[in-house]
């Protein structure tokens, strides 16, 4: 099976997560996905193929070589985004693209004004969706890219290469996905999710990030006798929303700027509930941005009342570069790996979280690295061909290069 026919297989699964469930995975559907993988890849002759009872899939290449070689992983997620429906994907395959605008569906338009990034891919083969579904780039591209690399080197067996284990779980859009990855059963060195965006993208950086919820608690009376009695808890929320820096929000920042999100707001007058995540690449500013909080709700509980306001605070995961730092010979591996695959690196710091970055505070430093999906959670998603056969032979020239590496 080529690259492109098993991405596009892989499409046909709908794996969307869910942020409101309670099970794990979340969604029963990502498990039939899992299931098929793990015939797949018992079909394409690795070890080891375990599917667990919460969608974990884990499988081994055997190493080939006589060296004691350090063993590494590559790992990638399973689900689609909430945001956007992922039942009944249409994946289509443009052949040399012509740089101009693409129509999905009747009426249905990727134009190039408003996604500028498809210019940078004319003249190559891209894969989009009806317009009607996200594609599923994010991150079954990082699942088809990996597969076909293991089966690469299975069927080249001149490139010498240690043990490699490949690991795909569910609800990473959720923020799950790491939660319950076992780490230790994966045995690895190291490891890298295949989870990243366009060519050459390379992520060992990402948020600290914490979430935080607003309670507000008012006091409902008849609107004609309401003078002195009614504490209204939706005005309130607006007050407090007022006091985040206007400066401070997503739409405001970019690079290492942090910002507040409000994700949120249920109300009405006898109670408000507000839901923010927190965001700064800086540990001290992403302790400085929670006691800011803690500083609004003080505020308006000695204005209105104590017990008024309340704040649930609670970190979600933590900037990698803590952990990946002390092993940079991680990264200085991916990046020969991809100059001798001709490609070009780029390094940036991601604005968002990784399951790698949960992954290298349980033990497994595990930088990020292209997958070739852009504008990812969306209709107007897409992936090239050419940069999916890019993230393949990086992936092999990292188990390449991994053989000759000597602590």
């Amino acid at each position: 099976m080529d690259l492109v026919e098993r991405f596009i297989n892989y499409t046909k699964f709908d794996t969307q997560s869910s942020e409101e469930s309670t099970s794990v995975p979340s969604t029963a559907k990502q498990l039939e996905f899992a299931k098929y993988l793990k015939k797949e890849l018992e079909d394409e002759g690795l070890s080891d193929v375990e599917l667990d009872d919460m969608g974990y899939i884990y499988a081994t290449l055997k190493s080939n070589t006589k060296k004691k070689t350090p063993t590494i992983g590559f790992i990638s997620h399973m689900d689609t985004s909430p945001d956007a429906s992922g039942k009944d994907v249409k994946a289509r395959v443009i052949k040399n693209y012509d740089g101009n605008d693409i129509e999905l569906s009747p009426g249905i338009i990727s134009s190039v004004e408003t996604f500028p990034e498809l210019k940078a891919h004319k003249g190559e083969d891209i894969i989009v969706t009806d317009g009607t579904t996200l594609l599923g780039a994010d991150d079954k591209a990082g699942i088809a890219e990996i597969v076909q690399a293991m089966c690469y080197l299975r069927d080249h067996d001149e490139i010498k290469h240690g043990d490699i284990r490949v690991g795909f779980n569910p609800d990473e859009e959720i923020g799950m996905g790491a939660h319950h990855f076992d780490v230790e059963k994966f045995g690895c060195d190291w490891a890298y999710t295949v989870d990243g965006g366009d060519l050459g993208d390379l992520e060992y950086e990402n948020f600290n990030a914490a979430g935080a919820k607003i309670i507000i608690k008012g006091v409902s009376v008849h609107t004609g006798y309401a003078k002195g009695k009614m504490v209204n808890a939706s005005r309130l929320a607006v007050e407090f929303q007022n006091m985040i820096p206007e400066n401070e929000t997503p739409e405001q920042t970019e690079g290492y700027q942090g910002f507040y999100h409000l994700i949120g707001i249920e109300s009405r007058c006898e109670e408000a509930k507000l839901s923010y995540i927190i965001r700064d690449h800086d540990r001290n500013r992403f302790e400085s941005r929670k006691d800011f909080i803690e500083d609004c709700v003080n505020k308006m509980n000695e204005k209105y009342g104590d017990g008024t306001v309340k704040a649930v605070i609670y970190d979600q995961y933590y900037n990698m570069k803590e952990k990946i730092d002390p092993n940079m010979h991680v990264i200085d591996i991916v990046l020969r790996a991809m100059q001798e695959s001709g490609v070009s690196p780029r390094v940036e710091p991601i604005r968002g979280g990784t399951d790698g970055a949960q992954l290298s505070f349980k033990g497994l430093p595990c930088p990020n690295i292209f997958a070739g999906g852009v504008n990812f959670h969306g209709p107007h998603e897409f992936v090239s061909i050419q940069v999916m056969e890019k993230v393949v032979k990086t992936i092999v020239k990292i188990a390449e290069i991994t053989e000759e590496f000597n602590d």
